[in-house]
């Protein structure tokens, strides 16, 4: 048995960089030297510009190499990789890279690290701890103590997530379902990717403490079909919790049932809406609901359903094992807890950046991510996915906090940000906006169908520099105060938010 332990990434980010020819010459190259070392895939710490990252045990930690290349293999092993040797491509203790040192890992703190398909090493580093201590509690403390931790929905309008729960618990049927939302559609964004692949356990034993909590025996995670190595992932790892006892008719030996199954999604950015999800879970066409009923009420096959999105129930296990307060105690405001960052676009330091709330939006762009891999001025930045508002560095001090972005006119959304540099043209953003809207919208309603399509005319018209553009400004106003308050989801209600902030704060590029 090898006592040498090295990991390798299989998250999709690092696979596509190589890190699957990573691992093939690291194999060759050992058998060459007559050496061995188990390789252990693991998920991603989320440093993408340093992917495939490659990192030793050693008596004294682990000691990472990063960005790694089949070709750089052999130049590695003759330097001692296997020991922890020095190399130009040694980073050193992983934990020691300013990017990974600055982060408050509460959700992510597993990633990267164990081997996602492990129930050892999941236990190992604390699994499971939140789910024994919700089947000790009465279901009702449960909710409670999630509502007093203050954590609220990651997946974009942050309503609290145990108000969320109590409705559900409060609502009498004899079926109740907890829904995962997995369809993370927004630009720049693939926190719930990470986790579904590097710690795919926290989500399943998030989703059992929230069944357990509202009385609810059934769940699903609804997963868009652009995530195959996530689906494939998950799968396994339902398969493997659910032989060991944590899914099933008696979770962990208690009185409570509670299993789990995926629903691939086709591709609908519509989908990521909570009731169209529902829909399409149902089999039928993903269009948006009226609301009420909330899904609380009736939701999945007309009963009583809690949808989280999946980094909502994955902080659950943390907030249940270590209570309420050791969550709440972070953060600024309303905002409590930690917030995965997902840094894209034109950004020197690409990954994802989990850190409690109040870090100011420069800190994050300049600071951390390096600002932007060309080299040249960060003009702009998005928030929120291809629906958030653009800011320009003039808005850089904001903090990262629901109600600060609010305050702004703009959203936190799923926590993405995409950097734009000074070569961008925000009249042509804007234009996207619309056209993404009128693309990606289910037809229920008219606002979202017609108006994003004259919205795009309109600005059409702008761009080739046609008739009276303060006309046409008006015009697109008007559409996006039809928009924003006609519209039956925020497809249609958050449109605005891009093409308003792009009109405001660049106005220049609107002159043609």
């Amino acid at each position: 048995m090898p006592s040498v332990r090295l990991f390798v990434p299989r998250d999709a980010g690092a696979l596509a960089v190589g890190a699957e020819a990573v691992v093939a010459a690291l194999q060759v190259g050992m058998i060459r030297r007559g050496v061995a070392a188990d390789i252990v895939r693991t998920g991603s710490r989320g440093l993408y510009w340093l992917e495939p990252m490659v990192e030793v045990a050693t008596a004294t930690g682990r000691i990472a190499y990063g960005p790694v290349t089949p070709v750089d293999v052999e130049a590695l092993l003759d330097a001692g990789l296997l020991s922890g040797g020095s190399h130009a491509l040694r980073l050193g203790p992983p934990e020691e890279i300013p990017f990974l040192k600055r982060q408050t890992r509460l959700t992510f703190a597993r990633c990267g690290i164990i081997d996602p398909l492990s129930l050892d090493d999941y236990h190992a580093h604390g699994g499971w701890r939140g789910l024994e201590r919700a089947i000790a509690m009465a279901p009702s403390d449960v909710v409670e103590t999630v509502v007093q931790s203050g954590l609220r929905g990651r997946g974009g309008a942050g309503f609290p997530t145990g108000v969320k729960w109590r409705t559900a618990a409060q609502a009498a049927a004899p079926q109740k379902y907890i829904v995962c939302n997995a369809d993370e559609g927004d630009s720049g964004t693939f926190a719930d990717r990470m986790i579904m692949e590097g710690d795919p356990l926290v989500l399943i034993e998030g989703m059992a403490i929230a069944g357990i909590a509202v009385g609810a025996t059934r769940g699903y995670v609804y997963v868009r079909s652009e995530y195959p190595h996530a689906i494939a992932t998950l799968r396994e790892a339902i398969d493997v919790a659910r032989r060991a006892g944590y899914l099933g008719s008696g979770v962990m030996d208690s009185p409570h049932a509670f299993d789990l199954e995926i629903r691939v999604g086709a591709g609908a950015y519509v989908c990521g809406e909570e009731t169209a999800l529902l829909d399409s879970i149902e089999g039928k066409r993903g269009q948006v609901r009226a609301k009420p009923p909330l899904p609380a009420h009736r939701g999945l096959f007309g009963s009583p359903t809690v949808i989280n999105n999946v980094l909502s129930l994955a902080a659950v296990p943390f907030v249940l094992a270590e209570g309420a307060a050791a969550y709440a105690v972070l953060g600024v405001g309303r905002s409590r807890g930690t917030v995965p960052i997902q840094l894209a676009g034109n950004v020197k330091q690409g990954g994802l950046f989990e850190t409690a709330f109040g870090l100011t939006l420069g800190d994050l762009v300049d600071d951390i991510g390096g600002g932007t891999a060309s080299g040249r001025p960060v003009r702009a930045v998005q928030v929120g996915g291809p629906l958030g508002a653009y800011f320009p560095r003039t808005l850089f001090d904001t903090p990262f906090d629901y109600e600060a972005f609010t305050a702004r006119d703009g959203l936190i959304g799923h926590g993405g940000i995409v950097v734009f540099d000074d070569t961008v043209d925000m009249a042509r953003q804007a234009r996207f906006a619309m056209e993404f809207c009128a693309i990606e919208s289910c037809g229920k309603c008219t606002p979202c169908r017609i108006g994003s399509t004259r919205g795009k005319e309109v600005i059409d018209h702008i761009i080739r520099g046609e008739g009276d553009p303060a006309v046409h400004l008006a015009l697109v106003a008007d559409l996006c105060e039809t928009l924003k308050f006609g519209s039956l989801c925020a497809l249609g209600g958050f449109t605005p938010y891009p093409v308003m902030s792009a009109i405001r704060h660049f106005p220049e590029d609107f002159d043609r």
